[in-house]
């Protein structure tokens, strides 16, 4: 057995134990939450369909709400409402191109500290100019920038704040030259959001708890 496939027995063995599964059809659904995770790329949430187990009206006083997430509400990657400057999947592609031509942060070590040289016969070698080897490094990072791309995503009523602005990675064109890698996640960090969980144990009992949510956070130029 390879050391990828120990490490899916070992997860699913914790999984039975630490969840207790009972008989029923969709008992397996009520106890499945997000966990911190340096596994990439993310899984989606697999939920139960039936609406028995969605939050009621009064489950959802927002006032309460905040209060049980203390100081973990983030306005920047949450809302209780569907912010109006989302951005749609034809969007993406546009912010793709404005951020591909125009890259943002630090100018990684490894273009920073290329030589251009002109010339190709030995000993007649002569660097470009600062102006030159400046642009010439911009044009390769531009290439081969992997930004973060977020958007707003509706997790559903069993989740407060139900929208999350979660990351993802531009892969529909190659990030290197020549051509033939990709950007992919690479780092995720996590939010600390509220999940509305149910239990059937001596009849049916729900609450709000809260889980760390995974969301990307760096993508890099991969193969």
């Amino acid at each position: 057995m390879d050391h990828s496939q120990c490490l899916v027995t070992i997860y699913a063995l914790a999984v039975l134990l630490g969840l207790r599964i009972e008989q029923g059809a969709s008992q397996h659904y009520l106890h499945i939450r997000p966990a911190p995770s340096d596994n990439l790329p993310l899984v989606d949430l697999i939920e139960h369909p039936d609406p028995i187990f969605d939050p009621k009206e009064k489950d959802l006083n927002e006032t309460l709400l905040r209060s049980l997430m203390g100081g973990h509400f983030d306005p920047n990657f949450m809302a209780v409402s569907l912010p109006e400057d989302r951005l749609g999947v034809d969007d993406l592609g546009e912010l793709d191109l404005l951020l591909r031509q125009r890259p943002s942060g630090a100018m990684p070590s490894d273009i920073k500290g290329l030589e251009f040289y002109e010339g190709l016969q030995p000993g007649k070698k002569h660097r470009l100019s600062k102006k030159l080897r400046r642009k010439l490094q911009m044009w390769l990072w531009s290439q081969t920038f992997c930004p973060v791309l977020y958007t707003w995503t509706d997790l559903g009523s069993r989740f407060w704040p139900r929208y999350v602005k979660v990351g993802s990675c531009y892969s529909k064109r190659s990030c290197s030259v020549p051509e033939g890698m990709v950007c992919k996640p690479a780092k995720s960090v996590h939010l600390t959001i509220l999940r509305w969980r149910c239990q059937r144990r001596g009849g049916q009992r729900c609450t709000w708890i809260p889980i760390q949510y995974p969301i990307i956070s760096e993508c890099k130029c991969s193969c």
